[in-house]
C-alpha cells in the first residue's frame, strides 16, 4: 500500500507536481498513509490542521454547517485532490468538514513539509495559488448556481456532474452513490424536495433507480432540464 511520493501518479493532479525530486523525497519520508472508511471524518469544521490530506483513492464531501443546522456540500474531493491547504497556509482553523462518501486511501503530509517548500520553491507556491484560485472559482459558481437556478435545474446538473466526473458502473448507474440527503446538501435544498424531484425525474423517464443507486436514462432530457426547458 505504501507508495513513494516521487513515484505516485496522483501528484500529477495537484500542486505536489511542482516539487523537486529532493522535496518529494522529504515529503514521502514524513507522510503517513491512512484508510478512511465510508462515513468517517478526515477533519471537522473548526479543527486546527497540522498537515494536508492528499487523496489517493475514494471521494470525500467537503461541507459547511449552516445556521439552520443543515450541511451545505461545497465540493466533492476525489483522487489527486489536496485537502486542508488553505487552513494550513493561513494558520486558521478549517471552515469545512471532510467526510468520506466512499472508502478512501489518503496520505497525510505534515505541515512542515509544505511550509518549508512554500518558502524555498516559487514554482510550488505558484501551483498552490493556482489550485486555491480554482477552488475559489468553484465556490463562486456554487453561490451563483444556488441563487440563480431552480432546485430542479441544480439536481439535474448534479446528476450530470456525477456522471462526467465519476462515471457509471457496469449496470449503468452512477458510480458514486450519494444518499438522498447528500444530494439535497449538494444542491442546497430540503431532503424532502430532493426526494420529490428525483421521483418526478423517474416518472418522466429521465433517470432510473435501484435502492440508493441512480442511473441516467435520458441524458439529452437532463441537459434540457438544466437549461430550464
Amino acid at each position: 500500500m505504501e507508495s513513494r511520493c516521487e513515484n505516485c501518479i496522483v501528484r500529477q493532479f495537484n500542486s505536489l507536481r511542482a516539487m523537486s525530486k529532493e522535496e518529494l523525497k522529504k515529503v514521502s519520508d514524513s507522510k503517513t498513509t491512512k484508510i478512511i472508511k465510508k462515513g468517517q471524518p478526515l477533519f471537522e469544521e473548526g479543527d486546527k490542521l497540522n498537515g494536508v490530506y492528499c487523496v489517493r483513492n475514494g471521494v470525500s464531501k467537503l461541507s459547511k454547517l449552516s445556521a439552520n443546522g443543515k450541511d451545505q456540500i461545497v465540493k466533492l474531493a476525489s483522487k489527486g485532490e489536496v485537502m486542508g491547504q488553505r487552513s494550513v497556509i493561513s494558520e486558521e482553523v478549517t471552515n469545512l468538514s471532510a467526510i468520506a462518501v466512499s472508502d478512501m486511501e489518503v496520505c497525510f503530509i505534515p505541515k512542515d513539509s509544505i511550509t518549508h517548500t512554500l518558502q524555498s520553491n516559487p514554482n510550488f507556491t505558484l501551483e498552490v495559488l493556482r489550485h486555491m484560485a480554482h477552488d475559489l472559482k468553484e465556490a463562486d459558481d456554487v453561490i451563483v448556481n444556488i441563487s440563480q437556478k431552480t432546485v430542479k435545474q441544480r439536481i439535474a446538473e448534479a446528476f450530470l456532474y456525477l456522471k462526467n466526473n465519476f462515471g457509471e458502473d457496469e449496470d449503468g448507474f452512477l458510480a458514486l452513490t450519494l444518499s438522498r440527503e447528500d444530494i439535497s446538501n449538494v444542491v442546497g435544498t430540503a431532503t424532502e424536495s430532493a426526494i420529490r424531484i428525483i421521483s418526478e425525474f423517474k416518472k418522466k423517464g429521465v433517470i432510473h433507480t435501484s435502492g440508493k443507486k441512480i442511473g441516467i436514462k435520458d441524458e439529452r432530457k437532463l441537459k434540457e432540464l438544466v437549461e430550464g426547458f
